[in-house]
């Protein structure tokens, strides 16, 4: 009783603290982990328990991995800086303690416990970039930051992505401030650096910013600089305006950016100057301002997260990049797009998906957009040795989405059923008739007529 009461109080703590907690067995295979390593990892609960560590995280190997390598060596591991892409997408950069658990000289697995820093690396790295930019550099091509996307990386023949496609080339020749929208995922980042590739700007720096990634005092020096004896150890630094002086400011999750900071992005915008923090003197740039977030603007207006005059400001030019489930019918061409370069990555020969693993794809929500879609490509193909794609490599969650949306189909009345069907079907046909309606008919094979009784019926227009 008391080894039990013992047991839920240690479990009890590991779960409530801040650091990440993972136990393997002497096979590799995750035995315990804690509720931060869901947190850092993206992780879905139990799911991975009794799975190997490598097919969880696909992007570390055994001489790379802290928790393998320790129990390997048999020799306890500390403070080791491990960076590997979450289940999720996203890079993580960890500081990972790893011991093996022994027991009579032989080894049973090891247990690791990683402290998240990733944040905290991404800081640091701008400001030795920045400091780089500052000191070391002997022309100015060098350790500038360049935008390396081009429109021909935008990948998909939907009709709304084609459109977006050629408003960017269009975008690309004028100065006007730009917003990009969309959830994350989507792309935007492609088509900022396409923007700017397209733009007369081009040969001139291309920086990005995560506003979300720095506190508000510390991204106020790092956009505008800083001037010697503003506060505490201050010295004369010139900030990301400077820097990109006469090319492309990029601003991700501006949203995230301080209110009392937008103003002064603001006064940038409008007149064209900044002034170093501490400074007193005005410094005129020459920066196109490219805004992103990953909320609609209206909200985050109404979260009062985004200023309503800085939004008016840099909505001269804007764009919604659409969520994968809104362009679906890119989900063929992505997939043979992520299979190739996977092919060629990872030295594999898959030539393509199957239809019962495709129709899957089709009925997965997509959360995480095409990044989402990306990795999980690239999880299936870095685990599996196959010519094909098929239901049997997919995670149970793209498998479980397809009964979860048969039983909520099961809940409606069977008229309703049948309408939400009918609609789906008269609107693809439209769709690929672009709107047409004789066109559609005939794909539908229904006279012109039904089509436009059934139009009006279901008030389609």
């Amino acid at each position: 009783m008391e080894d039990l009461l013992l047991k839920e109080t240690v479990l009890y703590i590991l779960d409530h603290i801040e650091e990440g907690v993972h136990i393997i067995d002497k096979e590799g295979k995750i035995i315990y982990h804690n509720s931060s390593v869901q947190e850092i990892d993206g992780l879905l609960g139990d799911d991975i328990i009794g799975r190997h560590l490598l097919e969880v995280y696909p992007s570390l190997r055994e001489d790379t991995s802290t928790l393998l390598t320790s129990m390997k060596t048999g020799q306890p591991i500390y403070k080791r800086q491990q960076s590997f892409i979450n289940y999720n997408g996203k890079r993580i950069t960890t500081i990972n303690t790893s011991i093996p658990i022994k027991k009579a000289g032989n080894i049973l697995g090891a247990i690791e416990i990683s402290q998240d820093i990733t944040n905290v690396k991404e800081m640091s790295e701008k400001i030795v970039d920045l400091q780089d930019k500052l000191y070391n550099r002997k022309k100015p091509s060098e350790s500038q930051e360049y935008a390396k996307y081009t429109f021909e990386d935008i990948i998909g023949q939907n009709k709304e992505i084609l459109r977006l496609k050629d408003l960017g080339k269009r975008a690309a020749k004028g100065n006007a401030s730009i917003l990009i929208w969309g959830d994350t995922g989507t792309g935007k980042e492609l088509f900022v650096h396409s923007i700017h590739n397209s733009s007369p700007r081009h040969y001139k720096p291309f920086i990005a910013q995560n506003c979300a990634a720095l506190p508000g005092t510390l991204l106020e020096g790092i956009l505008f600089g800083t001037a010697k004896g503003g506060f505490t150890g201050a010295e004369d630094r010139p900030g990301l305006f400077e820097l990109a002086n006469g090319g492309t400011l990029f601003l991700d999750e501006i949203n995230s950016m301080p209110l009392d900071l937008q103003s002064k992005l603001l006064r940038v915008l409008q007149d064209g100057n900044i002034r170093r923090v501490g400074g007193t003197s005005t410094i005129n740039v020459d920066v196109r301002i490219i805004g992103a977030t990953n909320i609609p603007p209206e909200e985050a207006i109404e979260k009062e997260q985004l200023r309503k005059d800085l939004y008016y400001r840099l909505n001269v030019i804007n764009f919604q990049i659409p969520s994968l489930k809104n362009r679906k019918d890119d989900i063929p061409i992505l997939v043979e797009h992520f299979i190739d370069k996977f092919n060629k990555n990872l030295n594999k020969n898959v030539k393509g998906v199957s239809k019962e693993a495709m129709e899957l794809f089709y009925s997965y929500p997509w959360e995480g957009n095409i990044r989402e879609l990306e990795h999980l490509i690239e999880g299936i193909m870095s685990i599996n040795d196959m010519k094909i794609i098929d239901k049997n490599h997919l995670p149970p969650k793209i498998v479980e989405n397809q009964i979860e949306e048969t039983i909520d189909i099961l809940d409606k009345p069977l008229n309703t059923i049948l309408e939400e069907t009918e609609r789906k079907i008269i609107k693809e046909a439209l769709k690929r008739t672009n709107n047409n309606i004789t066109k559609a008919a005939e794909l539908l094979k229904i006279p012109r007529q039904t089509l436009q009784y059934r139009l009006s019926k279901l008030n389609l227009k």
